[in-house]
């Protein structure tokens, strides 16, 4: 990952950005296409790590991941961090109740511009295999351990395989002891203040 962070690594632009601002967001899959694109509003900034929360609407069917439910009309905190290896959704309904989280192992996050009348750039999220669900009862399961050993990165990338087991351990002790993503912003209206809360 080191060599995607120094190709990416633009921290001066990534700290420019305020919250408020309507932003872009792109994920891509595993082998680099574009899975999703959709807009997202920053409403956090947190100095450690650089994380960036940014708030989305799910404007999808209703879906179901071991027992966390996304529904048409909830609203998503998403964290994401141009210094670490993964990124994690809080999926709140919309009273603001917490339903669970989505962790993503990923490439760290970075900018990019965009094509010629579209905001001036995209945050971009590159997905690598493996994810973790978390409920509000502190539960958890790592999801798609099978998408990375059919991917035989293991045996074509192997140091890239060891990072992205560890980036998933990470996320397993970030979300057992509610250390940075697993936070949510302060307030019903999101103010434009870098205030977190863990939930309980």
């Amino acid at each position: 990952m080191e060599a995607h962070r120094r190709e990416h690594g633009d921290l001066g632009r990534w700290q420019s950005l305020e919250v408020g601002r309507e932003i872009t967001v792109i994920k891509r899959s595993p082998d680099g296409e574009e899975a999703a694109r959709y807009s997202a509003v920053i409403v956090a900034c947190a100095q450690e790590d650089d994380w960036v929360a940014l708030r989305a609407r799910w404007a999808y069917r209703r879906v179901e991941v071991d027992e966390l439910v996304f529904n048409p009309g909830d609203e998503l905190i998403e964290w994401f961090s141009p210094a670490l290896p993964f990124n994690a959704f809080a999926v709140l309904s919309p009273g603001g109740d917490l339903r669970g989280w989505y962790a993503n192992v990923t490439y760290p996050a970075f900018l990019e511009p965009l094509a010629d009348g579209e905001p001036s750039v995209a945050l971009v999220w590159h997905d690598l295999y493996l994810d973790l669900v978390g409920l509000p009862d502190a539960s958890f399961v790592v999801r798609d351990e099978d998408e990375l050993a059919d991917s035989g990165l293991e045996a074509t990338d192997s140091r890239l395989h060891t990072e992205i087991v560890a980036a998933v351990n990470d996320l397993v002790q970030r979300f057992v002891s509610q250390q940075m993503p697993f936070c949510l912003v302060d307030g019903p209206d999101f103010p434009g203040e870098s205030t977190l809360a863990v939930p309980e």
